[in-house]
C-alpha cells in the first residue's frame, strides 16, 4: 500500500467567543496567530496549523476536526467512502486553493481532508 496522505497537519476548533478563545490558544501555544480575523484565527506552530472557527462560521463543526492533507482530495474521498466512511461535507473551495471535505468512519467520527493546490 502506498501512502496517499501527508498526515494531520491542519486541527480547527469550533469557538463561542473568539476572542477568548484567541487568549487562550496564544498562551497556549506562545506565539501570536498568524491569521487574525473575525472569521477565523490561524497558528502555525511546529508544522501543525490550529484554526479557531467563530460559531457562525462552524458549517456545522461542533467538535474539533482533525485535517488529513493529501494530495488529492476527489481521489482520497472516493477511497475513504468505499471503505465505509460516510460523506459528512462535500468537497468545497474555503480559499487561496484550498478544498476541504468531511466524512465520518462507522462510529461518527470526522475526518476532515484538505487539499492544497
Amino acid at each position: 500500500m502506498r501512502m496517499t496522505t501527508e498526515g494531520i497537519k491542519t486541527v480547527l476548533h469550533p469557538v463561542s467567543d473568539l476572542a477568548a478563545a484567541k487568549a487562550v490558544y496564544t498562551a497556549l501555544l506562545g506565539v501570536p496567530p498568524q491569521t487574525d480575523e473575525s472569521y477565523y484565527v490561524g497558528y502555525d506552530v511546529g508544522g501543525q496549523h490550529i484554526g479557531l472557527v467563530p460559531g457562525e462560521m462552524t458549517g456545522g463543526l461542533t467538535a474539533p476536526v482533525a485535517y488529513w492533507h493529501v494530495a488529492d482530495i476527489e481521489a482520497k474521498l472516493a477511497e475513504v467512502t468505499e471503505a465505509g466512511a460516510t460523506v459528512k461535507d462535500d468537497v468545497r473551495e474555503v480559499g487561496a486553493g484550498r478544498r476541504v471535505a468531511t466524512v465520518t468512519d462507522r462510529d461518527g467520527n470526522v475526518l476532515g481532508l484538505l487539499q492544497d493546490d
